[in-house]
């Protein structure tokens, strides 16, 4: 009997599953999640982090400079013949003497050897190269960091608009729903004489329009969560899980502006960028100065015949210094450039520092009005609500007139999307104050 009951439990829990609407059984996302996919799966995340990685072969490459170079070399030569100088005579008391001639060229001859390099300015630019590439490196990954961070303000961004979408559309439902309700009453009254034709006209105007408007949110959370699938990579129904409510306490001026200062990674890039323009400066002037260069090699060598003078094994080193006079003005012209894009560096550091003041002075200014909005959008739903309650049930005893009905409902909608924006409004200016602060991704990875 147990195990039957046990069976037929299973079974229908099986048929509720199945049976079940798609959005049950969707995958439920909170803000964290869709970072955490949006990190793994974006194709301009992915880019930046290859930009840290050329870098990375790049201060390899530069490291690479400073090492010497070691070189194997062999070489192998067939001659048609051998050949050699004419053969001599020598006359002596009695006779003379044929001397065979020295061999001129070999019938074959093998060469190898290994040769070891190593060639430095001396104004030591190749260590200049190397800071500069580190310092490039550190530039590529907070550039990366920026974009992480751009891309996750964008994931919010689409978070935030799909759940204001869901908002609105649950505000045009419910409008739909009084609407209803008013329309059903407004024939009943019509019925039994108590209003005109113009009542029950005027009802049913209202009603289609609101049903118009819940079209018009449909379609706008549709949009708003293709616009989030695309960003975070989303394939599969999903819901959302809401986000708690952001604190209502906002910082001095000041205070986002000094934390902008100091965490802003663009700003960052700038000062790496001038420290980088100043070694640039050093490094192309550093041509100027002599190179030096300095050479070890082993060679061996044999030859078929060989001569009598051949020197089968050498080994040897040597130094040369090698000293630029005149090259046409290059030199001249590349530390003009150098010392150009150096200032231009330090205009653009000054105009970031600038704009970086009105972005945080602007991002502040809308918290504080959203904040300041939400209190007295929270007061006037209140009211409205109130107000929509009270004349709907005076309609409905003939106390009150169709239009005083309609307004009630116009305000009462109108209160309920703007508190609803207002909220996410407010939402959203607290990340834009984090982004304009640069302390978005800093939280955000701090948190998973």
């Amino acid at each position: 009997m147990k195990r039957n009951a046990h069976i037929f439990i299973n079974g229908l829990f099986v048929l509720l599953l199945w049976a079940s609407p798609p959005g049950i059984l969707a995958q439920e996302y909170s803000l964290d999640d869709l970072y955490r996919t949006a990190l793994k799966a974006a194709d301009k995340i992915k880019i930046s982090e290859e930009n840290v990685a050329i870098a990375e072969a790049g201060k390899s490459k530069a490291l690479s400079y400073l090492m010497p170079r070691l070189t194997t070399f062999a070489s192998f030569t067939d001659f048609t013949e051998a050949k050699y100088s004419p053969a001599g005579k020598i006359t002596i008391p009695g006779g003379s003497i044929t001397l065979p001639g020295t061999l001129i060229q070999p019938h074959a001859a093998g060469a190898w050897g290994v040769r070891l390099d190593e060639n430095l300015s001396l104004s030591g630019r190749e260590f200049t190269s190397l800071q500069i590439s580190k310092e490039n490196l550190e530039k590529n990954r907070l550039d990366s960091y920026a974009v992480k961070e751009d891309y996750l303000f964008a994931v919010a961004f689409a978070y935030y608009n799909v759940l204001k979408a869901e908002k609105n559309l649950d505000i045009a439902d419910a409008n739909v729903e009084r609407l209803s309700t008013y329309r059903t009453a407004a024939d009943k009254r019509l019925r039994v004489g108590e209003a005109t034709k113009t009542v029950l006209l005027r009802a049913e105007a209202e009603l289609s329009g609101a049903l118009s408007d819940r079209m018009l949110a449909k379609n706008g959370l549709d949009l708003a969560i293709a616009q989030l699938k695309r960003i975070v990579g989303l394939t599969d129904d999903f819901k959302l899980k809401k986000e708690p409510p952001a604190g209502r306490d906002v910082a001095s001026l000041d205070a986002f502006l000094t934390t902008a200062l100091t965490e802003r990674s663009d700003l960052k890039v700038l000062e790496i960028q001038k420290k980088m323009a100043e070694r640039q400066v050093r490094y192309v002037g550093g041509a100027h100065w002599p190179s030096l260069s300095v050479s070890g090699v082993y060679s061996g060598l044999d030859q078929s015949p060989a001569a009598s003078t051949i020197n089968r094994e050498s080994i040897y080193a040597g130094v040369a210094l090698n000293f630029p006079i005149f090259e046409g003005g290059l030199r001249l012209a590349e530390v003009k450039e150098a010392r150009s894009k150096e200032k231009q560096i330090g205009y653009l550091y000054d105009d970031l520092k600038k704009t970086i003041g009105i972005e945080v002075q602007a991002a502040y200014l809308d918290l504080a009005a959203q904040k300041a909005m939400l209190k007295f959008l929270e007061d006037q739903l209140a009211f409205a609500k109130d107000n929509y309650q009270v004349v709907a049930r005076q309609f409905e005893f003939g106390l009150a007139q169709s239009v005083d009905v309609m307004d009630a409902n116009t305000l009462l909608v109108t209160a309920e999307r703007k508190i609803s924006d207002a909220g996410y409004n407010y939402q959203m200016a607290v990340m834009r104050m984090k982004k304009a602060t640069g302390v978005l991704l800093k939280e955000i990875l701090a948190k998973n």
